[in-house]
């Protein structure tokens, strides 16, 4: 990961412009990851990914424009903006929505493995975003093994961090801590 910055397109439209701090063969693969990942999402509580570019010294990722930033800055940070709990309760609901999509409406199955509050952005009318696919796998339904044990501490499930099995219930844990 690395730094975002707020752009504006030729038609007014607000983006967030994703950049990798460090260049090397292993950043531009998770940019590529990230990439192949969310072109096949299309889903309102999914942070929409509008463009690339991935053949420069620094790649950038173009994403629309979440408003209010990240749910962990909202509830812990210094972003004091009151959620009332009808609000906390939507929120809950749709990320879930999200998280169903991913794991269920896709032409492959795919794994988030790192869901938490700050990898979930609001827009200026709260609807939440799952966002941040750099960790994410694209797996068959026979398939859901990975080498590295990747996401937040705090947050990864027990049996994915034992075992490298990441599944649906992985996802479903982190999104439950």
């Amino acid at each position: 990961f690395g730094e975002v910055y707020r752009g504006t397109l030729e038609d007014n439209t607000t983006v967030a412009v994703k950049t990798s701090i460090e260049v090397n063969e292993a950043r531009k693969d998770d940019f590529t990851n990230e990439v192949i990942i969310q072109s096949q999402m299309m889903h309102n509580n999914i942070i929409k990914l509008l463009g690339c570019c991935l053949e420069v010294d620094v790649p950038m990722l173009v994403y629309e424009f979440a408003a209010k930033g990240n749910l962990q800055d909202i509830l812990h940070g210094d972003a004091n903006i009151p959620l009332p709990l009808g609000l906390r309760l939507n929120i809950a609901i749709e990320s879930a929505e999200g998280l169903r999509y991913m794991h269920s409406s896709t032409s492959r199955t795919i794994r988030h493995g790192d869901v938490k509050p700050a990898n979930i952005l609001l827009t200026d009318k709260f609807i939440p975003k799952i966002s941040y696919f750099g960790t994410s796998k694209l797996l068959t339904v026979d398939k859901d093994f990975t080498m590295f044990v990747v996401g937040s501490m705090g947050y990864i499930d027990p049996v994915f961090h034992k075992t490298g099995h990441l599944t649906q219930k992985s996802d479903i844990y982190s999104y439950g801590i």
